[in-house]
């Protein structure tokens, strides 16, 4: 019986993105609704820090949901809620799928989602604190316009399913863990 002297070797530890706490700010309403969902956007930003544009398109799930269709997606639903729907411009909203993802590089979406984001926070600023007037139209099926503090809870509610959703495909892509 021969004897093997090599150690075990150790589990495979998960790799580690930054961890980054919420907002720790007391603030008037606009100011704490923003700065969370600004906090959850860059959350979803981070979770592509690193990764290729290869695998960024690569399907995490079943239903085909990659990291760059996620970003994709929260591009589209931030101009959608706050420019289409909240201050009435454009004709029709827009789809997440208008353009393949088949060329997508990492760095084209991001940039387009930080240039949404901008955009969107425009039109909050632009509002003056007014979180209660209703917006120019609605994206929902029924009912009327939100107010922008509905618009503002519900990007909150939107950006954080899917900063789950990416937390979840990053860690099948390449074990790395964290906010």
């Amino acid at each position: 019986m021969t004897q093997n002297n090599t150690a075990p070797s150790a589990p495979s530890v998960p790799s580690k993105t930054v961890d980054t706490r919420p907002p720790g700010i007391n603030a008037d309403e606009p100011t704490m609704l923003v700065a969370f969902l600004d906090y959850l956007r860059q959350a979803v930003i981070g979770k592509l820090d690193g990764v290729s544009d290869e695998d960024a398109r690569r399907p995490g799930v079943a239903s085909g949901t990659s990291l760059l269709w996620l970003v994709r997606h929260l591009t589209v639903v931030e101009l959608n809620w706050f420019v289409w729907a909240y201050q009435g411009e454009g004709e029709e909203p827009s789809s997440s799928d208008d353009v393949p993802l088949g060329t997508a590089t990492v760095a084209e979406e991001i940039a387009a989602y930080r240039a949404a984001i901008a955009r969107a926070n425009e039109v909050t600023a632009a509002a003056q604190g007014d979180l209660d007037r209703p917006g120019a139209r609605t994206l929902r099926p029924d009912g009327d316009a939100p107010s922008l503090r509905w618009v503002l809870v519900h990007m909150i509610e939107e950006t954080g399913r899917h900063a789950g959703h990416a937390d979840i495909i990053r860690e099948q892509l390449d074990g790395a863990v964290g906010r």
